[in-house]
Parts: structure tokens; sequence; C-alpha cells
């Protein structure tokens, strides 16, 4: 892939402007136009690849360039004169480190034109300090292996010629020597520090205008403090304490408490010169330190004490940081809908989707479609093809890998999802969409054999995008961004909202406000499964990036260790809605129960099916098995999937009008279904296994519908749009845009 390229944004209305980064590795030129997207799927049974050239002034060619990607996360506090001219110093820092032996580390270092210091893991997994004089280095180590995952004292100081290094092992370990100490007289003094930047957790150079980060830290960092003379180990850690708690000590230059202002991309510096610093591609916070205890009733905000780590990975990234190529203000009445940048060089292309959502305030339709944004930056650049090992087992089949697939296992820099885990093993519990997100494309899927298109996410949201413009239904797009920032106010003009297949990942502002619509008298179309599951956070002041916390019970890719399961963004308890007393059901009257990704069933109608109040929904359909066909799986109910649960929150007024049946065994109990473990988990034997299509009435003359599958939509398109999940779905809609409905 010589074309990648992002944007800076998902949403945009007309009147403003949204920005693309692009790079071009090889080609000259390349061509960028403006297209409507309708239908992504390539498989030549489905409906057919569509979409639509927009003539706008950004459709022309530009001039390509090589854009890098520089991952890893770093600390980094501004040139001062209380550090600068330093001649005698002495710097310490608690440390837990997860990959001690995997080369050199900066841990705290200011360094400029090979004169200043920096404290280090050498190459031996030792704890070292490195001095500089512009012409030649000195290095002196503790000579000690630092063990993996324990927590550290280290430091070092200069006085005189008199140089020290320490690592002390908080809990030391019987029979392993893991603590050191080590002095060495230089053979002349090292000049003052530069005026310089003292930077945590990597080396950074200036070049080009541009920071340039390298030797990064792999581990969690905590209490770094800097003393403007050669104080001891404990003299030191004892002036940072007393500075952490209002107190003056001379000497301490700054004592930085990283359980301050935890959801910030700032650290906070205790001493009186207030040097404070910035975080650089966003390290997790909201971390256990050394003093975390255990047990119950501690959170960052209890005790702001026990959380003073950062865990800082050397494959973090925030930013891909590209520098701009073009740019799209969106013209006056233009359609509300799905868009992307197509970029072409020769044979090789690229496409950044977006989606223009009306004027603000000014809704253009009665039907609105709220893309599931949170749950595209969940999944993007996600990697559990390649790295997943039971990715095979968990899907019953052999795994395909797609180009993207392919160039993401070689291009680590671009990022993963959070499914996946950073190089050090750890949870990634960040996810961002300000870099190229190369699975949230059209045109990006695998083929199941006879089933069909194995979409996922973005594509499979473009076959209910085709079947709206198919049956001419008039509708708005808004996504999860904004619902997020807006609340009620997005949803409240519209008579009917419709999902995404997957929109699984929710903030505490989203969920409230879909249930406030529906309260006050909105009717909700679920049109997928294992919905409104993971509590999500978005960022206060960056763009475009939300965290997820993965405490168990659930089907996780990772475990967020004791602890850890309170999200910095917004401080609240992460994990699933369902252990919050919020679970799917009460929202959208089905919840997430099994997954199988080797083939869809279908679903049986019900008694209920027949009665009075669903009279409308089957109106022209005669069949009593819905949705044995479709275009994933080879079924309508599948791949993830929902059922009504009323000890849960489906109400008790609610119809299953259609139960899916006969799923194979590799459909298993979701976890928070468990209380013992049970031979009888899978879809061949447990009847705790289905998805259920399910209406109800909500106040106010509002109402939901749920189809409780991922599938569901893959349907639609089945024999040109002439089918009864089609037919389900129309009337539905019909019924609940309609001003005479109920």
């Amino acid at each position: 892939m010589k074309l990648t390229a992002y944007a800076d944004r998902l949403s945009v209305a007309p009147g403003e402007t949204i920005r693309f980064f692009v790079n071009c590795d090889g080609p000259k030129t390349y061509r960028a136009d403006i297209v409507q997207l309708i239908c992504g799927d390539l498989n030549p049974k489905g409906p057919g690849y569509k979409e639509r050239v927009v003539k706008t002034a950004a459709n022309k060619q530009y001039k390509g360039r090589k854009q890098t990607i520089a991952t890893g996360s770093y600390a980094c506090v501004p040139a001062h004169s209380a550090i600068g001219g330093l001649t005698d110093f002495a710097v310490q820092a608690l440390i837990w480190p997860t990959t001690p032996v995997k080369g050199e580390q900066v841990l705290i270092a200011c360094w400029q034109n090979g004169k200043g210091f920096e404290l280090i893991i050498d190459e031996h997994g030792a704890v070292a300090v490195r001095f500089g004089d512009g012409a030649r280095g000195k290095v002196i180590s503790t000579g000690k292996t630092l063990l993996a995952k324990r927590w550290y004292r280290v430091g070092g100081g200069l006085e005189g010629n008199t140089a020290t290094v320490y690592q002390e092992a908080l809990v030391p370990p019987p029979t392993v020597r893991d603590s050191g100490a080590a002095a060495a007289q230089l053979a002349r003094k090292p000049p003052p520090l530069p005026s310089a930047a003292l930077t945590m957790a990597a080396g950074v150079a200036i070049g080009g205008g541009k920071a340039r980060s390298s030797r990064h830290y792999n581990g969690k960092l905590e209490a770094p403090a800097l003393a403007d003379r050669a104080l001891s180990p404990a003299a030191l850690e004892a002036a940072a304490a007393r500075a952490r708690k209002g107190g003056m000590t001379p000497g301490l230059v700054a004592a930085w408490d990283f359980g301050r202002d935890m959801s910030s991309t700032r650290i906070v510096d205790c001493g009186h010169h207030h040097l404070d610093g910035v975080l650089v591609n966003l390290p997790a916070r909201s971390m256990t330190g050394h003093a975390w205890q255990g047990g119950t009733g501690q959170s960052p905000a209890t005790h702001p004490e026990h959380y003073g780590a950062i865990h800082f990975h050397d494959d973090d990234l925030y930013d891909a940081g590209w520098d701009e190529d073009f740019a799209l203000t969106v013209p006056d009445g233009l359609k509300s809908g799905v868009y992307a940048a197509r970029l072409r060089a020769g044979a090789d292309e690229d496409y950044v989707p977006f989606y223009v959502r009306p004027k603000r305030g000014a809704a253009t339709a009665k039907i609105a479609f709220l893309a599931p944004t949170a749950s595209y930056a969940a999944y993007a650049n996600q990697r559990m093809c390649t790295d997943a090992r039971w990715a095979e087992m968990m899907m019953g089949r052999l795994t395909s890998w797609s180009k993207q697939d392919i160039f993401l296992n070689v291009h680590r820099e671009y990022g993963a999802s959070l499914y996946d885990a950073h190089s050090d093993g750890s949870g990634i519990c960040y996810s961002s969409m300000r870099r190229p997100v190369l699975d949230f494309r059209p045109k990006v899927m695998s083929y199941n054999g006879s089933m069909g298109s194995s979409l996922w996410g973005f594509n499979a949201d473009l076959h209910l995008i085709d079947w709206l413009e198919a049956k001419k239904f008039r509708y708005d797009v808004i996504t999860d961004d904004d619902l997020h920032k807006e609340g009620l106010a997005l949803l409240a003009p519209y008579r009917v909202i419709l999902t995404g297949t997957h929109p699984e990942y929710y903030s505490i502002p989203m969920w409230q406000a879909v249930k406030a619509y529906t309260d006050q008298g909105g009717r909700l179309m679920y049109m997928g499964g294992n919905g409104f599951y993971w509590r999500i956070a978005y960022h206060p002041t960056l763009p475009g990036v939300i965290e997820v916390r993965r405490p168990g019970p659930a089907i996780r890719a990772w475990d967020a260790q004791p602890g850890e399961q309170w999200q910095s963004f917004d401080g609240l308890d992460g994990g699933l809605f369902r252990q919050h007393g919020m679970a799917p059901q009460a929202i959208g009257g089905v919840g997430f129960v099994s997954e199988g990704f080797d083939a869809s069933s279908y679903y049986r109608r019900t008694k209920a099916s027949h009665s009075k109040r669903a009279r409308f929904i089957f109106e022209g359909v005669k069949d009593e098995i819905i949705g044995d066909f479709g275009f994933q799986g080879g079924g309508a109910a599948g791949i993830e999937i929902d059922c009504a649960d009323v000890a849960l929150g489906t109400p008790p007024h609610a119809l299953v009008l259609a139960t899916s049946e006969k799923h194979s065994e590799n459909y298993l109990l979701v976890l928070e279904e468990l209380v013992v473990t049970i031979p009888t988990i899978s879809g061949r034997d447990n009847p705790r296994i289905k998805a259920d299509l399910v209406f109800y009435e909500t106040p106010k003359g509002g109402a939901v519908f749920a189809t409780g599958s991922i599938a569901w939509c893959g349907s639609l398109g089945w024999n040109r749009y002439g089918n009864n999940v089609s037919r389900i779905t129309e009337n539905v809609l019909r019924a609940f845009a309609s001003e005479g409905w109920p």
C-alpha cells in the first residue's frame, strides 16, 4: 500500500472544513475525489459496490510525499532556568519496568548536543546514568538486571566529579539480588546541564522543527523528582513527599505528582517552580502505583496517592502528526450521508470515510442513521487475525487476510485497536482516529465460501445505507461523536433513529441520551447485535480518542489489572454496562448472549408475532421462517446475537416476535451469562443462545424495534431487496416515521 491517509474529524456539517493528511510513498502525484459511499460490499452475489463522485473544489491532482509515524509515549517538561545550568544535582523516580532487557531505555533525561544527563535502563537491563560533556559520554551502571513488573526506587546524581546511580527493590525477592548502587569519579566535571527540555520515558531530539523520540521506556513511572544538589535517596524522597503535601524544601527543583489531573495530558509539578509538563502520545493514566494495596473502596478519586503511576509504551500513538495535504469545506446543500475522500495513484487506492451531518440544529429528515463511530474507533487497525492465537478457533475456520491486514502486520507504527496488546503485553486502553485506520474503509472484507462476505463494522453498516437508498428513504446521518457531545438535543428532532449493526461501545452521556429519547417519545430501531455493551469514555479535550477498561466478567481480549478498571478520561468505573445495572436490555430490549463466526442462522416467528400489536410489522409477510438467507454468514441471525431478558431490563410488555434457532457449536454463551462452567454452553444444545426480534412501545408514543443480530442488515439486499427481512424492516421504519402511528 503506497497510499494511506486520515482526516482530522469524522463528522462535518455544511460550511465546516475537514482536513486530510496523506502519505504517498513512491508516486509523485495522486488524485483525490470526494465520493458518496452507498455500499462497500465487493461480494459479486451481493448488491454490488456503489459510490457516487461529488463535484467539489477538493477534487484534483496533488503532489505526493512520504509521511512517517513516530510511535511511543513520553513526558516533556519545557526548558527552564531552574534546570538548565545545574552543576550538581540528584534525580529519582519509582519504576515498574515491563521489558527491562529489550535494550536501552530512557527514564529521565536532560540532554542536548551530547551534553547533560540521562537516567536509563541499559542494554543489560540495569539502571545506569550517562553524563555527556559534548565530546564523549560516561555511563555508570548498577550492573544489576531489573526484574519485570516489580517496583524499584531508582536514581542518580552528580556532586563535583563524583557520579552515583542506584536501584532499590521496594519488596526484595528472596535470594534474588536485584538491588544495587555504584559510584565513580569522572575524569573531569561535566559542564552544567543544558537549557533543554527534561524528558521522561524517552530520549528526544529536535530536528527540522519536530521532536523525534527514541529509546522509549516500557513500564510504569511514578513520583519523579529533581534536586539542585546531591541529596541522598532518602533525603530526596522525603523532600519530594513534603512538596507534594504543600511543604517547601531547600534544594528541591521539582516533584511531579502523576496522580493529579489524570484526565489531562498535563503532568503536575508540586515544587515552587511549577515545572508542569505535557504527555505525548497518550500513555496510560489512572494506573496503580507502588502504594496501591488491593482490596475494595479504592479509586483514583478517593485515593489518588495510590494511582500516581503512568504506564508508558514504545508503541503508544495518539496523532500521526502528518502535515496537511488538502481540505474540503462542505458545500451548502450537500446531502447528509456517508462520504469519503477517494485517493488514487496508479493501481494504488485508499479511502478516508467521513460523515456529513445536517447543519447543527437543522434536521433535514424524520429519520436519522446513528453511525457507531465509537465502535469503529474501538476496532481501529485491529490485528486479531494476525496476533491472536485463538482467532481461528473462535472463527471456526481459517482466517483470511486482506491487504490492509498484511500492511498493518508489517507497519506496526500505525497503531492497533482496543482488542490488541502493546509490545510489553499490556492491553491497549486508548484508541484514536487521528491516524490512518485501514479497516475503516469500503471494500475491506474477505469471503467465507458459500456463506458470503465476512463483513464487520463500517462495511456491514453500508448494507443499511444501501437499503435506505434503494427504498428511497430520506434520512440524515449523525455519529456517536456527535451524540456524546450534544446528547438528547441531537436526537430530539428525529422521529426515528436507526443504529448501525454493532453499536457496542457507549459513553454514559450517549447511553443516557438514547434512553431519554425513547422515554420521551422517540422511536429506536436497533439494527444489530452486541450493542450498548462496553462503557467507554471520550477524552475531554483531545478529539477522536476513546478509552475502555476491560475487567471481567466479559468476553475480552485482555484483562484490566486489579485496581485499573477506572477510566482516566472521566474517572468512572469501566467495564460492561450490565455490571453497573444498565444492561443492554434496558435500552434496546435485547442484550448480548453469544457470538459465532462460522455461519448465521434464521428466525422462527412466535405466537406473539401474530398479535394485533405486531400486525403492522408483518404486513405482507406470510413466512414463518425469517431470514434464512443473507450476505453475512448465510442468514439474518448470526455473528453476534442478543436475546430478551426481563430480569435484565427487557420491558415486561415487550413482544418477542421471532427467535433464531439451530446455531452451531461455535456459538457459546458469553462469560457474563455463566455462574459456573458447564458443558452445555454451545448453540447446538443451549436454548439460551438465540437472537430475539423484539418490539415494544415506550411512553409518549415512542417505541423500540430490535433485531438482536449483527447479520440482520446483511440480508436486506437479498433478492434485490425483495425478501421478508427487508419487508419487516420497511414496515417498521415507515410506521415509526409516520405521524399517524401508533
